[in-house]
């Protein structure tokens, strides 16, 4: 996802499509606002595949909801089905385990953050997210704050698109900025 320069109003973001169009995503002076309309989830997908990178955001919860951002994803065409991949959670609700990792595999939570660090995610302001993946390791950082570092024994995907999801139920609200991915595949 190639966002460096985003013309305000546009309706998408450069490099990006959207799958499953029944939430509303708008750009707005660099700003990517994600709103759920409907109960179906929905996600903001990289054209690109990627398997070893870095990933830095800036994201704030605006409303009620959670979103995440998934990597190494795959989706069934044409709709909003994961057939495979991981996320690292982001939900401003205290003790969801923003920054921890979960597996689309049928695992679920894989890891979580370390108890004391739950109230490092700061609801209605920006929060800066880090996150890496190098093969099975798996690296968040939040507002600072090492979140994560793990080595997944039972990794399923390594190779995949990475998007933002705005969670099912329709009460999602969330914005995005200063989005920036470094690729450390070696392809």
């Amino acid at each position: 996802m190639r966002i460096t320069k985003i013309k305000k109003g546009a309706r998408t973001a450069p490099s990006a499509e959207i799958l499953r169009v029944k939430i509303s995503r708008t750009v707005e002076e660099e700003l990517i606002h994600g709103k759920g309309l409907t109960q179906d989830y929905g996600y903001l997908e990289t054209e690109k595949h990627y398997k070893d990178f870095q990933l830095s955001l800036r994201f704030k919860c605006v409303g009620d909801g959670n979103s995440g951002v998934f990597f190494h994803s795959a989706f069934k065409p044409g709709t909003a089905d994961v057939t495979q991949g991981m996320q690292f959670e982001i939900d401003c609700t205290m003790m969801k385990h923003t920054a921890g990792v979960y597996a689309e595999d049928g695992r679920g939570w894989v890891v979580w953050p370390a108890p004391e660090n739950e109230g490092v995610v700061r609801m209605g302001e920006w929060n800066e997210y880090l996150v890496e993946v190098v093969g099975n390791r798996y690296k968040s950082r939040l507002n600072g704050v090492p979140m994560v570092d793990f080595t997944d024994p039972k990794a399923s995907s390594w190779d995949g698109t990475i998007a933002l999801q705005l969670h099912a139920g329709g009460r999602g609200n969330m914005e995005f900025k200063d989005l920036w991915i470094r690729d450390l595949s070696k392809r």
